[in-house]
C-alpha cells in the first residue's frame, strides 16, 4: 500500500490524504479544489515503508536519521523543524527513527547519529554526521535548489 501524508487545505481547512508519489504533481483540495501547499511546515515522518517513495521527489530532500535516546539528536531537532518551516514547498524535510527503521539505516550505513542525508533526483548527494549549526545545513539545502 502506498504511503500518504495529510495536508490541510489553506482555504477551507479540510484534511486531504495525498500519496507521496503525487506530492510533486500540484495536488488540490478534494472539497474546494484549492492548490495544497505540500511543504507541510514540519518534518515528514520517514519509515522503511515510505522511504523509496519519498526520495523520488524532484525537490531536494533532507532526511534526519535520529533516535529518541540520542542527546545530539534532541539538540538538532528544533533546527530540523525550523528548516521544514523555512524551506516549505522548496524542499522535503524528513525524520527517520533509526531504531524503528533498521533497514533504511543499514542501507545507508548509519553508524552515528544524528546523520543528515541529502538527496536530489532520488540520489544521495551528501551527508553530515553530528549536530551542526543550522547555517551549515541551510547552505547545503540551498546548494541543491
Amino acid at each position: 500500500m502506498e504511503q500518504t501524508i495529510i495536508l490541510r487545505c489553506p482555504n477551507c481547512g479540510v484534511k486531504n490524504r495525498v500519496p507521496l508519489s503525487r506530492i510533486n504533481s500540484s495536488p488540490r483540495c478534494g472539497r474546494c479544489k484549492t492548490p495544497l501547499h505540500t511543504g507541510t511546515g514540519e518534518p515528514i515522518i520517514v519509515t522503511d515503508a515510505n522511504f523509496d517513495d519519498l526520495i523520488r521527489s524532484s525537490r531536494p530532500i533532507l532526511v534526519d536519521c535520529w533516535a529518541p535516546w540520542c542527546g545530539p539528536c534532541r539538540v538538532i531537532a528544533p533546527v530540523i523543524e525550523e528548516l521544514a518551516r523555512e524551506f516549505g514547498n522548496r524542499a522535503v524535510i524528513g525524520k527517520l527513527n533509526v531504531d524503528e527503521n533498521p533497514s533504511t539505516a543499514q542501507r545507508f550505513q548509519i553508524r552515528s547519529i544524528p546523520t543528515l542525508l541529502f538527496f536530489k533526483n532520488g540520489e544521495l548527494v551528501d551527508s553530515i554526521v553530528g549536530a551542526v549549526a543550522a547555517q551549515e545545513i541551510r547552505e547545503k539545502l540551498n546548494s541543491l535548489l
